[in-house]
């Protein structure tokens, strides 16, 4: 039996910094961490293919396959991981967030819930078939920037070739399968006057005044969209809307000419970002109206669609078995509705717990390696191994 130590291939992949911020000062790629994966695999004999985010050659996505190509997209089973992590304050960790260290039956290091841990234990699982005739080909997905905007599952998407007919997601979710998450979408909004001095109100156009009037627009929409769709099973049982960050003025004697508001709005699978964006650009440009202040928007990412894998799908059916838990809903996003658009049924089950995820001295727990590791080699002889 071919083999790939985990927790040396853990290790590895902590210590090389993935970071995916958007900030082109923390940034960092990840195709030193997923070449030296590949090359593992590839030792082993996996069929690698690495491909690189456009226009950035280091950042990259990998597809890893044992057995059959051509029967990927209508048998194969696939285990999803991104490589990146968000950005760490070292200062906050009792350790160094890029070497692996056990401590407390806990193994620390960025990345290491979220979601490098899985990333390891599903190749050293997958290794275990290396020589193995598969009746259906079993992949490694590893992808670039999901923390970012989801950049590597939107080039999978974009390139049209799935790699696998179903596809566990390791994301972090304390091995109980989800099958259904919110979608996000995060808008800027900003006010545009005119300065002038305080003594005078006419003397300018107070930005932060016609934010207050675009704030309670959004709040009455928030209230709206807790009462129009109810959502049995998620943890928040609606959409929910956040306004995150503001900014505006310089002075307090001086008339602000531009404000700036910041929202996330998590919303439910039948709902769409084209949608819900137009509405909220609707309400807030109405309550602008007659206003003397400008207002102009601008998408701070892309967006991330709503997730839903059909309660009687195989796979889902599978890992509730596995698992002995019913599968749920999660509020937080993942790249399951970019791989469910290229025909996979997806599930998210993972051994982290999200609560440690984008934390100081993350962390995955000893006591969740060998119940992940068992449901993986189950769901690889369900899906791949040939009836015997």
């Amino acid at each position: 039996m071919a083999a790939l130590d985990w927790r040396e291939t853990l290790a590895e992949l902590v210590a090389h910094r993935t970071v995916s911020s958007g900030d082109p000062a923390l940034d960092c790629g990840n195709r030193a961490a997923v070449e030296a994966m590949a090359d593992r695999l590839d030792a082993l004999g996996f069929d690698c293919a690495i491909t690189p985010l456009a226009g950035r050659a280091d950042k990259v996505n990998l597809v890893a396959r044992l057995g059959d190509a051509d029967r990927a997209a209508e048998a194969g089973l696939v285990f999803a991981g991104h490589m990146d992590t968000v950005p760490c304050d070292a200062e906050g960790w009792d350790s160094d967030p890029f070497t692996l260290s056990e401590r407390g039956g806990r193994l620390h290091g960025l990345g290491s819930c979220d979601m490098k841990g899985f990333i390891a234990l599903a190749a050293g699982v997958a290794a275990e078939y290396a020589d193995t005739a598969l009746a259906a080909p079993l992949t490694l997905l590893v992808s670039a920037d999901e923390e970012c905007g989801m950049d590597g599952a939107r080039a999978l998407l974009e390139a049209g070739v799935s790699p696998g007919r179903y596809c566990v997601i390791g994301e972090p979710t304390g091995l109980v399968p989800i099958r259904r998450h919110k979608g996000i979408l995060m808008e800027r909004i900003e006010t545009l006057g005119a300065s002038g001095h305080s003594s005078n109100p006419a003397l300018g156009a107070n930005a932060i005044d016609a934010m207050h009037l675009a704030i309670a627009a959004l709040r009455a929409l928030r209230e709206e969209l807790i009462e129009r769709a109810p959502a049995i099973g998620y943890p928040v049982p609606h959409a929910t809307l956040n306004l995150g960050a503001i900014a505006g003025g310089d002075n307090a004697n001086r008339i602000p000419a531009r404000c700036r508001l910041d929202v996330d709005l998590r919303f439910l699978p039948g709902m769409t970002i084209d949608a819900l964006r137009d509405e909220l650009r609707e309400r807030v440009t109405a309550a602008l109206a007659g206003h003397d202040c400008e207002v102009r928007f601008t998408e701070l990412f892309e967006g991330t669609p709503a997730f839903e894998t059909e309660a009687d799908s195989r796979l889902v059916a599978a890992c509730e078995a596995l698992t002995g838990r019913s599968a749920e809903a999660v509020d937080f996003g993942t790249e399951g509705a970019f791989y469910n658009r290229l025909g996979m049924d997806s599930v998210i089950l993972g051994p982290g717990d999200i609560r440690c995820a984008h934390q100081p001295n993350e962390h995955l727990d000893l006591d969740r390696i060998e119940p992940m590791q068992r449901i993986l080699r189950g769901l690889v002889e369900q899906f791949c191994r040939p009836s015997t």
